[in-house]
């Protein structure tokens, strides 16, 4: 094991340690106090050129020292306190280091009011965010800053389990800090598996969950001040709104959607069975507009082959061979009779049609 000098910032290399031949003289000489290489030899199983060298590399170390007088006489020294020593320079350089970090971040942060100055004063008081990268890092600041209440909408009804881990970690960290959070899915997460122990974990930390059979798009709102929503543009970016109006929209959308879905708590048998109801008649609702399958999926959240498979179902449930049949069997039995106005049946679902749903940043 050799030492190195800390020019490059490495004290040690990558590989070094210290092998058994160290650890075998470093003992032998601890208990014996005196370098005795033809009785160390023996006792050790070394040749006498392999115990000098490794003599040597441990006095360079400063686990050993030779005593001034007779260099036979050797002292092991604590193993703490020839790190200590070893280690002294790095440690300085790293304080340093550190410093400077320190330094350049506050001399930065000296412009964070003028560039808030900025913000308030842009007239739409937009920020365009391109990078995936970018945006995670921004609603990590977000999240940490936020105080009151945070909004999400998350559409679709699968989210990665990785994702789903780094969400926990952080709502558990904003919900200690007495922060309310409120989130919105598809009724399709229902009966995603990590989606439901995700949300299981949480609201045992006081989170709150909803479904609904449709979302108005991905949204997240902080303190009813800041807003994330998807850009549109065909990158993984986000729009950051700070214009109370638009803000204060978003926020009166979510609440109409809130009081409008159920709570992801009823997901024992009645509430499932509710939720399969709404999906069905939300499917026969989208058909009578004239959707097709895939615009179907979007709108609700879920896979083409599931939303496939519940028109399927809905027809064999209507005795229909045909759509035809099954529109005129729905229009026979009044099944949409009083539904009322549900939305613009040709409103966009979620993002533009040519773009699939971008990693989830949160």
């Amino acid at each position: 094991m050799t030492l190195r000098q800390p020019a490059n910032g490495n004290l040690f290399g990558a590989g070094d340690r210290l092998g058994a031949e160290e650890v075998a003289v470093y003992r032998w000489l601890a208990t014996h106090r005196q370098f005795d290489p033809s009785r160390m030899a023996q006792d050790l199983g070394l040749d006498e050129a392999a115990l000098t060298r490794t003599v040597d590399s441990l006095v360079q170390l400063g686990l050993l020292q030779r005593d001034a007088e007779d260099d036979r006489v050797m002292r092991a020294v604590d193993p703490h306190l020839a790190a200590a020593v070893a280690t002294a320079p790095l440690e300085r350089l790293i304080r340093e280091q550190q410093n400077s970090l320190r330094a350049f971040r506050d001399q930065l942060a000296q412009l964070s009011s003028h560039y808030e100055e900025g913000l308030r004063g842009a007239p739409a008081a937009l920020q365009t965010i391109p990078a995936l990268s970018e945006v995670r890092v921004a609603l990590d600041r977000a999240a940490q800053l936020c105080r009151e209440e945070m909004l999400t909408v998350q559409p679709g009804g699968t989210r990665a389990p990785e994702v789903l881990e780094d969400a926990l970690a952080r709502d558990s960290e904003v919900l200690a800090r007495g922060v309310r959070i409120r989130t919105l899915y598809h009724h399709t997460a229902r009966f995603n598996g990590p989606s439901q122990a995700y949300v299981a974990m949480a609201s045992a930390l006081g989170a709150e969950y909803r479904t609904a059979h449709q979302l108005f798009g991905r949204m997240i709102v902080f303190d009813r001040e800041l807003a994330f929503l998807p850009d549109h543009t065909g990158t993984w970016g986000a729009v950051v709104i700070r214009e109370p109006s638009v803000v204060h929209f978003l926020c009166d959308l979510f609440e109409q959607a809130w009081t409008e879905a159920q709570p992801f708590s009823d997901a024992a048998a009645d509430g499932l069975e509710a939720v399969a109801k709404d999906l069905d008649r939300t499917i026969l609702r989208l058909l009578a507009t004239g959707r097709k399958d895939e615009a179907i999926a979007r709108r609700l959240g879920m896979s083409l082959r599931t939303t496939r498979k519940h028109i399927a179902d809905i027809m064999q449930t209507l005795g229909a061979e045909s759509r035809f049949q099954a529109g005129f069997a729905v229009a026979e039995r009044g099944l949409l009779d009083g539904d009322g106005d549900e939305g613009d049946p040709d409103a966009p679902e979620n993002g533009p049609e040519r773009r699939p749903s971008p990693p989830d940043p949160v």
